[in-house]
């Protein structure tokens, strides 16, 4: 059977394996597995003695089986396959997790060849999920295949229990040795091809399934990083090709309007850094072209300030604004800033409105339907200047009356998508457009994905924000280390203050974690289970201190599960929005990363985070800034249960070293994988990255982006190009081809 790029894998591959690719990876096509590159390269090198091998090294051995044995693991799901070996003087275990099919396979007596790297545990060497070949039965002393299976290059894939490495690896060569290339066109124009020397669409992907060596496994890397730079930055460059067309409203500030009573009810002056980015945008608001700006600072750096002064001016120059926000704890609270910022001019057309004022109104999903009637009329005919809302400002009863500002809050938590649905509903111009993000974005992100926005940076915190400490405690090696944790919110809450504790499950039985999704081969300990427990949930954390280290104290419960209502009654008295006198009614907040953006408790001095190690480094920079936003200085403490001496450690060692978020969002880049971080600050992308780096491939980027605003510039809708026109839909997905045909 002639197959092609196109052809779907059950085709191919049959049922079970494909539907296996599709569940797991998401693959569907011949092209979706041709582009599931390996992640390394395993040169087993020469054969070893076991009396040889030193921890760090790949070896491959030829052993006898002594024993195995299959069973359950004690702190996480799944099975352990432990296998001792022997090469007749000394002995090795070999561990496999979740392959229970060895046990049946390496049977005591059999005699391998098995390759891996070797680790250290429990004081004994080992290797884990080592590559297996085993001999038939009376060639244990052919050298000369021992020989060639040592010095084989072997491609690893990311793989799952139901589907090893080896598999994917058999179903990418059957696929190679039938593909029918006859009618295929190469996507990258030629002369970007003689250019930079990249090898042809055929010969690179037999060349990184099946190199000859590593060195031409990375060559043809080189081929497909261009491809998906190229492909990113066509999108992008038509966004902004389309952002910058149709009218727009020129927004001049008014003298004596809004925008003055605002600044003249702002109880401090603002920072250089809010000076500076407030002539940007006023700049471009003003220029006739529609802004198109992305505003990234560190929590608590006064970006929501800054944005509000562009939405008042919008106000002042007779248009609407609107700002969306991911969560209606948020929502909430930045209607109540921009109240408590505006006044009594924020409630104009009221009985206690104050004249020249406008109304800003609130929008979510959880609103009784009268509020939403009455927000939704003073939206249509233009009364409500400043709109505020979560998803729900999406929806089609929304119609704005003049919409001349959309301002999009952590911008990672939408989609491509949802920012254009907002931008659609201004009817008579475009819309200047401001998204923020509190989450530092390296400069390689910011070119990849930004790419169709400007960047604004706020790099200083106002002034009376406090310094947070942040200390490491391995809960399992010091224990005495974390009882004082416990002490230390005593300590805190005596004197009047707050506490977070921040876990990353809600219920401990839950499946693996969301927040370890994206993280490099490396990141996570593959071994050994013992140093990596399940980590804890919020509903056992808050029982196990209501009835324990924190008995007596006001303990509160919050996670994404909650219904809206109740997760705003549980804020509100955190905060002590809820009583008569102000006070807070809670002392102990135990929540998930929920309280990662938005939540804004001056009174709360210590962020506890449990299994730390889980999340991402500028994660854990988010949720410490939750605290030290009031008169005193904060606490961050990041409790884990691996080992002191693992890379997990380090670099938890990493996070409370610094408190510069910029500089740990290049150590998380590092550390996780681009697709996960491209993921997390730009949905709408049908893929991942497989070969683009962002930290290493910065020319590549840049240089693709000169080549996109070529191409699109000599022909907008890429219809002289379709082979790359189809490429930018396989690995962009629809959106980015909508982009195109909209441009």
């Amino acid at each position: 059977m002639d197959i092609t790029l196109g052809t779907n894998l059950r085709e191919v591959l049959g049922g079970k394996t494909a539907q296996v690719l599709a569940k797991s990876y998401q693959l569907t096509t011949v092209r979706d597995l041709l582009m599931h590159f390996p992640y390394r390269y395993a040169v087993r090198g020469e054969l070893s003695k076991l009396s040889d091998l030193r921890v760090g090294e790949q070896a491959t051995i030829v052993a006898e089986v002594v024993d195995v044995k299959n069973r359950r693991m004690r702190n996480r799901k799944g099975s352990l396959t432990e296998v001792v070996v022997t090469d007749g003087t000394d002995e090795l275990e070999l561990t496999f997790f979740n392959q229970p099919w060895r046990e049946k396979t390496l049977g005591p007596g059999r005699v391998g060849l098995f390759a891996g790297k070797v680790n250290k545990y429990r004081n004994q060497l080992q290797l884990a999920n080592p590559e297996c070949v085993m001999m038939p039965d009376g060639m244990e002393d052919d050298q000369e295949a021992a020989m060639a299976f040592a010095s084989e290059v072997i491609p690893v894939y990311r793989a799952t229990g139901s589907l090893p490495s080896w598999r994917i690896a058999q179903s990418v060569r059957i696929i190679l040795d039938q593909l029918d290339w006859a009618d295929y066109v190469d996507p990258l124009p030629p002369e970007l091809l003689a250019q930079h020397k990249l090898l042809p669409a055929e010969q690179a992907f037999r060349a990184i399934h099946q190199p000859a060596n590593e060195p031409e496994g990375w060559a043809a890397r080189t081929r497909f990083k261009w491809e998906e730079a190229l492909a990113l930055q066509l999108v992008l460059e038509s966004r902004r090709i389309e952002a910058q067309a149709g009218q727009v409203q020129v927004i001049e500030r008014q003298s004596g309007g809004l925008l003055d009573v605002l600044d003249a009810r702002i109880p401090f002056e603002l920072t250089d850094g809010q000076v500076r980015v407030d002539s940007e945008i006023e700049a471009d608001m003003s220029s006739g072209v529609a802004m198109h700006r992305l505003l990234q600072g560190e929590v608590g750096s006064g970006k929501t300030l800054v944005a509000l002064r562009a939405m008042v001016s919008v106000v002042d120059s007779g248009g609407q604004a609107a700002l969306l926000a991911p969560t209606e704890v948020l929502a909430q609270q930045h209607y109540d800033s921009i109240l408590e910022f505006l006044g009594s001019a924020g409630i104009g057309g009221t009985l206690m409105g104050e004249a020249g004022g406008t109304q800003v109104v609130l929008v979510t999903g959880s609103q009784k339907a009268a509020q939403r009637r009455e927000a939704l009329a003073h939206i249509a005919s233009g009364a409500a200047g400043i709109i505020v809302g979560t998803h729900a400002l999406l929806e089609d009863q929304v119609i704005a009356a003049d919409l001349g500002l959309v301002v999009i809050d952590e911008q990672h938590r939408f989609g491509v998508e949802q920012r254009a649905r907002l931008i659609e509903k201004a009817t008579n111009t475009r819309p200047h457009v401001l998204v923020m993000t509190a989450t530092p974005i390296p400069r390689t992100i910011a070119m990849t994905v930004f790419g169709d926005l400007d960047v604004s940076t706020l790099d200083e915190l106002p002034q009376g924000r406090q310094e947070v400490s942040t200390h490491v405690v391995p809960k399992l090696e010091k224990p005495e280390h974390y009882r004082r944790v416990w002490e230390r919110i005593r300590e805190e809450i005596d004197q009047g203050r707050q506490a977070f504790v921040v876990c990353t499950r809600i219920a401990d039985s839950e499946g693996p974690s969301v927040a370890e999704q994206g993280f490099t081969e490396d990141y996570l300990e593959i071994d050994p289970e013992a140093e990596r427990p399940e980590p804890v949930g919020v509903l056992q954390v808050a029982d196990e201190l209501t009835n324990g280290p924190l008995k007596g104290l006001r303990v509160g419960v919050m996670h994404g599960q909650m219904p809206a209502a109740e997760k705003e009654a549980i804020m509100a008295a955190f905060r002590g929005d809820s009583s008569s006198d102000g006070k807070p009614e809670l002392d102990v907040l135990v929540a998930t990363t929920i309280v990662e953006v938005g939540v804004d408790v001056p009174n709360a001095t210590v962020m506890v985070i449990m299994d730390a190690d889980r999340l991402g480094l500028s994660q854990l920079h988010q949720l410490r800034g939750r605290v030290g936003r009031g008169e005193h200085a904060g606490l961050c403490l990041l409790v884990t249960q691996v080992s002191s001496q693992s890379t997990a450690y380090e670099r938890l060692d990493e996070v409370a070293s610094t408190n510069d978020g910029f500089a740990l969002a290049e150590l998380d880049l590092k550390y996780r994988s681009e697709g996960n971080i491209l993921g997390s600050v730009q949905s709408g992308f049908k893929s991942s990255l497989r070969a683009l780096k962002l930290q290493k491939d910065v020319k590549v980027i840049e240089e693709s982006r000169e080549m996109a605003r070529a191409l699109l510039a000599e022909d907008s809708t890429l219809n002289s190009h379709q082979s790359l026109r189809e490429l930018v839909d396989e690995l962009v997905g629809e959106d980015g081809v909508n982009w195109l045909a909209r441009s």
